[in-house]
């Protein structure tokens, strides 16, 4: 039954178009980073980037070598749009991607996480087999079928991400429109709309409409009489989000996922049309059958697993930010801060204010006085670069923060030398003063 099921082939119509739309997506994305500054802002101008935990060792190239890699990370993108060498340009590209998602933290966006995890998704589906130069170059790849898992595996991701990003909303400051009312205050200025988006309907239209598209798109997309109705809804919600929110490749992405639940007959019309579809429902096992049900196995459990983590740590994620990355907590809050870091000689007792104008960027800044992971990071920064001028010292912090306009509170423990605590990966760290204090 499972063997029917997942190895059952089906037509490929869905995966061709998407590996085209794919590859230029991240053509665009590559290139535009370039164009717009991006690749300066977060990994050019700065001293150092605050990478990921346990990626230390991974920081930008020197100089402007960080704009080649983008030109040779848009390269291996077009190898993917074009199929020509398809396998090494998927792989080339999730590795290039993989280092610039973890190489840096303070320009963090839900969707690079998700491109990561559909371009390694990517390199284990047959996606070059039709509309292809690799089969141009050899026509024995062609084929117009696919193994079923590849269309169960999109749709399942799919799924995680929309149904954790509605669960992720059920929270007052969502409910009650007031993180919503901030997030439009902040684009009053926009031509015909900036007023409109003032409204409270409107942020009430927003904060409701955004759980229900959330949780409902798959199940909708799945069924055949909903199906075109939610996708002309998706087609408004994404484009208002591209034009509002202004959140990069991202919604073109989602548009572009729906390829797959769309009969193969009508994407073939639409895009392929000369191309056969596919009809015969092959079941073909391959040798590595158990190799592939457990890689994704583990892959699901994993996906499934990581958004949950937050309700096993100790206070609100909103306020710790421990659980938050890799969940799927997608534009949920709006967070302000104040610190103040001061160095002091473990052996003399004198204490230097920090100006962190001097070490990092704006954007660096606004990460390292709200969010403790990369406070943390900074402290033992600041603990390396004076211990390499021969001073042993600790650091402290004195933050406050604001979540969502609320009043501001401390947030960091002012005594604890951060500089000589070890980050606790999947515990609570209790220098990061409670979400509720008297």
């Amino acid at each position: 039954m499972l063997n029917t099921w997942l190895f059952k082939h089906i037509d490929n119509s869905a995966l061709i178009v998407f590996r085209i739309i794919f590859g230029l997506l991240c053509f665009l994305e590559s290139v535009g980073a370039i164009f717009t500054g991006w690749v300066k802002t977060n990994l050019i101008d700065p001293q150092f980037t605050f990478n990921f935990m346990g990626f230390d060792w991974l920081q930008p190239f020197p100089g402007n070598w960080m704009y080649i890699y983008y030109v040779v990370m848009g390269l291996f993108a077009l190898l993917i749009m074009l199929g020509y060498k398809y396998r090494f340009g998927v792989i080339g590209f999730t590795l290039l991607w993989a280092g610039t998602y973890f190489m840096q933290k303070s320009a963090y966006n839900n969707h690079y996480y998700l491109l990561l995890l559909i371009s390694s998704i990517m390199v284990f589906m047959p996606a070059q087999t039709y509309a292809s130069l690799d089969v141009k170059q050899n026509p024995g790849l062609k084929t117009n079928a696919m193994p079923h898992w590849c269309k169960l595996v999109i749709v399942g991701q799919l799924f995680i991400v929309y149904t954790y990003a509605a669960l992720a909303k059920l929270y007052p400051d969502w409910l009650n429109t007031n993180f919503m009312e901030i997030l439009m205050k902040n684009r009053q200025h926009y031509v015909l709309v900036g007023d409109l988006l003032q409204q409270k309907w409107v942020h009430y239209m927003l904060a409701y409409g955004g759980i229900l598209f959330d949780a409902l798109v798959i199940p909708l997309l799945l069924i055949r009489s909903t199906r075109k109705y939610i996708f002309i809804i998706a087609i408004g919600f994404h484009l208002f989000n591209s034009f509002v929110l202004q959140i990069g490749i991202f919604p073109y992405l989602a548009l572009a996922f729906t390829v797959f639940f769309f009969e193969p007959g009508t994407v073939q019309k639409l895009f392929l049309k000369r191309k056969t579809v596919y009809e015969q429902s092959e079941v073909v096992i391959p040798r590595y059958r158990t190799s592939l049900i457990a890689l994704f196995s583990i892959y699901f459990l994993m996906q499934i697993g990581l958004p949950l983590r937050h309700h096993f740590i100790k206070d609100n994620v909103l306020w710790t930010e421990e659980g938050h990355r890799l969940s799927w907590r997608m534009m949920l809050r709006s967070k302000s801060g104040i610190a103040r870091y001061s160095v002091e000689n473990k052996e003399t007792g004198k204490r230097l204010n920090i100006d962190l104008n001097h070490y990092l960027t704006k954007k660096q800044i606004r990460s390292a006085s709200t969010k403790p992971d990369v406070i943390w990071q900074f402290s033992q920064r600041l603990k390396g670069q004076f211990k390499e001028n021969g001073q042993d010292v600790s650091v402290f912090v004195d933050c406050k923060v604001s979540v969502n306009g609320k009043p501001y509170k401390t947030l960091i423990d002012p005594k604890a030398d951060l500089a000589n605590i070890e980050w606790k990966v999947f515990k609570h760290s209790d220098w990061i003063l409670p979400s509720k204090q008297d």
